[in-house]
């Protein structure tokens, strides 16, 4: 997996867009990462996290952070598309001063994302686990700046 590039090379590119902010599709997006987050939630009280569902519980956790990530860079008048645009996305996390830590975890959650989609990875348990967790801490830190920039 190569180092994930900076926000800056992503927008010389233009693989990101200034654009004007977009509140409206930055609401939707912030109401779906909650839904998401709460149906993770239930999920995980119901169903224990196995290596049979692992790659589910991974799937669910990224959308939530990008879904959240995206909505921020609305709000902020940006917009990623086509190749490399999910990269950008977790590349603006450096930007929202997320620990070099945490921005490698997501990219590893958006290199296993796209192999359990495009190549049939399987994820186990123990990385799943990992997943949820991370997802929670990002999931609060994420949510309070966009409180923030709303208000």
């Amino acid at each position: 997996m190569k180092p994930i590039r900076s926000f800056d090379e992503f927008v010389q590119e233009n693989i990101v867009k200034k654009q004007a902010v977009d509140k409206s599709r930055a609401s939707f997006l912030i109401k779906e990462s909650e839904n998401s987050y709460n149906n993770l939630l239930d999920i995980m009280q119901k169903i224990p996290l196995s290596n049979t569902n692992a790659n589910t519980f991974v799937k669910l956790c990224y959308d939530i952070v990008l879904e959240l990530v995206r909505a921020r860079m609305l709000l902020d008048g940006y917009h990623a598309a086509g190749p490399g645009a999910h990269e950008a996305e977790v590349s603006f996390m450096r930007v929202l001063n997320f620990t070099e830590k945490e921005v490698q975890f997501i990219d590893q959650m958006r290199f296993f994302r796209n192999g359990i989609l495009y190549y049939g990875a399987i994820i186990d348990k123990e990385y799943a686990e990992k997943a949820v967790n991370v997802t929670r801490q990002v999931y609060s830190t994420l949510r309070q700046m966009i409180i923030k920039k709303e208000h």
